[in-house]
């Protein structure tokens, strides 16, 4: 039975394209944000905020409640004819007012409620970052996705209960900019009832303002905040991340659920560390750890040699079944193709983005990050992380 005319040059790419025409704003199935505001948090840490296109909206909602605290955007960004993408970390959560807007800010945008803006937080450093922290003008149209990302409440299956019938306590330890994703999981966290405590390694003492409010709000919040300059700030006596450093904190480590984020000497302490604690019943603490890391460079605890560009592994064979293609791999699944003169859709390289994740069939691999060995069936892995620990099939 015929269903009527439907040509098929109408289709949402056609659509995308003459809106994009019309506004650069627009698009159907597309999401986009638009430059509003820049705030400076530090002297190396921006701010920027974004108004969301209906797109964003629409597909942000249609998966979750606009997004989590500890997700972040792919931005894609235009320089010279060239796209570049990056990932930065949204600040905040869905319609919760960020700390530096005032009462005339709030007032000018009532029409326009802040579940229509995004927040992300971006270190000056590098092409991509540099342009959109001082040089992109305000109402600069960007593509973006919508909030992604695993390192998330969710991810740390925090519906179960201590032993005591209490919420699990969450320890949240970064370095550096490996704050910005801490700052909507910490809010997350609050709202939801749970024990806190924050440590904060930087050169300089960061939003400190924004700690103190919070715990001003929430009595079970506790914050850290490590000057590595500065002994007066240290935890027990040290400017590293150490055992002692987490044995004098007032948590039962047992039950304690850790996220971390920061610089491979963050995350080496903080697994040295765990290796040195003793759990009851024969528990390991580095079992609970969520990492989100902002390299690919690092040091196990076991002392494994770390794996790069440079470095080999015993050479393993990759099947590639949908080109079908092989290469051996003595290194990263990502940087192994590469030096077989196969590419692989990557993003950031950092474990970060997840635009590497692909579907392994068969084989066994390891992250190079937390040292974890995968199963032999089938899973999703990400292949700038991992590397071959046996033959292993990509459907890719």
């Amino acid at each position: 039975m015929a269903t009527g005319y439907r040509p098929e040059w109408v289709q949402g790419a056609f659509v995308d394209f003459i809106e994009s025409r019309l506004h650069p704003f627009w698009s159907l199935s597309m999401p986009k944000i638009r430059l509003l505001a820049r705030h400076r948090l530090s002297d190396d840490l921006i701010a920027l905020r974004f108004e969301t296109n209906r797109a964003f909206r629409q597909q942000a909602l249609r998966t979750q409640e606009g997004w989590q605290g500890g997700q972040y955007l792919n931005v894609s960004v235009a320089l010279a004819g060239i796209f570049h993408q990056r990932s930065y970390s949204l600040v905040g959560l869905p319609e919760h007012p960020l700390w530096w807007i005032d009462d005339s800010t709030k007032a000018k945008t009532s029409k326009n409620p802040l579940r229509h803006t995004v927040t992300v937080a971006i270190k000056p450093q590098g092409l991509v970052s540099d342009y959109l922290t001082k040089r992109m003008p305000i109402g600069t149209t960007l593509q973006s996705s919508v909030p992604t990302g695993s390192f998330t409440l969710a991810q740390a299956s925090l519906v179960k209960e201590t032993e005591h019938n209490q919420l699990a306590p969450l320890l949240f330890i970064a370095s550096g900019s490996g704050i910005t994703p801490m700052l909507g999981l910490i809010t997350e966290a609050l709202h939801n009832g749970h024990h806190v405590i924050l440590l904060h390694y930087n050169r300089t003492i960061l939003l400190q303002s924004q700690w103190q409010q919070l715990a001003t709000a929430y009595p079970e919040f506790t914050y850290h905040l490590i000057d590595t300059a500065d002994a007066s700030t240290y935890l027990a006596g040290t400017r590293h991340l150490t055992a002692d450093s987490l044995l004098t904190l007032d948590l039962s480590l047992a039950e304690t659920q850790i996220f971390a984020c920061g610089s491979r000497a963050l995350l080496t302490s903080l697994y040295n560390a765990a290796a040195q604690i003793t759990l009851p019943d024969g528990k390991s603490l580095r079992d609970n750890i969520i990492v989100e890391s902002f390299g690919t460079n690092f040091f196990d605890a076991t002392h494994e040699p770390t794996l790069n560009k440079e470095s080999t592994a015993p050479p393993q064979t990759v099947y590639l079944r949908a080109r079908q293609r092989q290469f051996s791999s003595d290194t990263t699944l990502l940087a192994a193709a590469e030096k077989a003169g196969i590419r692989l859709t990557h993003g950031c390289r950092q474990g970060i983005c997840q635009l590497c994740r692909c579907h392994k069939i068969s084989g066994v691999v390891k992250n190079i990050q937390t040292g974890k060995l995968s199963h032999d069936g089938n899973e999703f892995i990400q292949t700038c992380i991992n590397v071959a620990v046996t033959d292993v099939v990509l459907d890719v």
